[in-house]
């Protein structure tokens, strides 16, 4: 049985986050767990906000700590609800801590982490991906599902394959561990430099790989800039699909001057994610 994680913050749930983990813990048979994380330093208001309000108190920041701790148990009582529901086997971490810390901690023992690709553990709204999500890219320690805003089920699914290792090992451990999701249409996806041939990398390798992991799978090489290329394809597609792509661990520097595919992709498209390090 596979370890799934959600993370949910309490004062701002997905719904989307938990209805896709869910979903793939009942088709895995999965086991699901509910890390709701509390940092020390987040609360439902601001700091700043509170000083500018008249008659501002002691007490009041009392009563506004007593309700984010309220909200909090509701959160994790109505996800309870919904795990019972989906009569799936689940559990619920909650330690007051650092959140993106004990996230990646968390996620040493876990086969998969669902989250959304809005996620801040803020009461501020970021675009995605936030600074949040890609600080736990680039150390979590097992293949994390990034959602978007409203759940799908999901029709297809379309590998990202470029020929790095990187690449490969995603494909495999999307295979290891949502097998169920292999019987829908698959189809993997390649894009080649203006001039080159249209011959997949390593291909008879990868042909063999493929014809005994994923038989069916249909494949597909564009030509052109892979980051636009695979965007504007992506967004022509009508189906409800999941995104397989792999993700190198990479430096600062590196990060500033450009945006992983990942990025790229979240910025642009509604598709859930799965993404796998190497």
């Amino acid at each position: 049985m596979k370890k799934i994680i959600v993370a949910i913050d309490g004062l701002k749930v997905s719904q989307t986050a938990i209805r896709y983990a869910t979903q793939v813990a009942r088709e895995t048979g999965g086991h699901l767990v509910g890390v709701f994380l509390e940092d020390f330093t987040y609360h439902s208001y601001s700091v700043y906000e509170l000083a500018a309000r008249p008659g501002s108190s002691p007490d009041l920041v009392r009563q506004m700590n007593e309700q984010d701790k309220i909200n909090r148990a509701k959160a994790i009582e109505a996800f309870s609800d919904i795990c019972c529901d989906a009569r799936i086997t689940f559990s619920v971490h909650h330690e007051p801590n650092f959140a993106l810390a004990e996230l990646l901690h968390e996620s040493i023992y876990a086969d998969l982490l669902v989250i959304d690709k809005r996620e801040t553990l803020s009461h501020i709204t970021q675009d995605a991906p936030t600074p949040f999500i890609r600080e736990l890219l680039i150390d979590v320690q097992c293949p994390v599902m990034v959602v978007a805003d409203g759940f799908k089920d999901i029709e297809q699914v379309t590998l990202l394959y470029d020929g790095e290792p990187s690449s490969v090992f995603a494909i495999k451990m999307f295979g290891y561990l949502m097998p169920c999701f292999g019987e829908k249409p698959i189809e993997m996806l390649s894009v080649k430099s203006q001039g080159q041939n249209k011959h997949l990398p390593d291909g008879r390798l990868m042909k063999e790989f493929m014809k005994r992991h994923f038989p069916p799978a249909e494949n597909r090489v564009l030509e052109g800039d892979a980051e636009t290329e695979i965007v504007k394809y992506l967004k022509n597609k009508h189906q409800n699909e999941l995104v397989v792509l792999g993700a190198n661990r990479r430096n600062v520097v590196s990060r500033w001057f450009r945006p992983s595919m990942a990025d790229v992709l979240m910025r642009e498209l509604k598709t859930p994610l799965f993404i796998a390090h190497q």
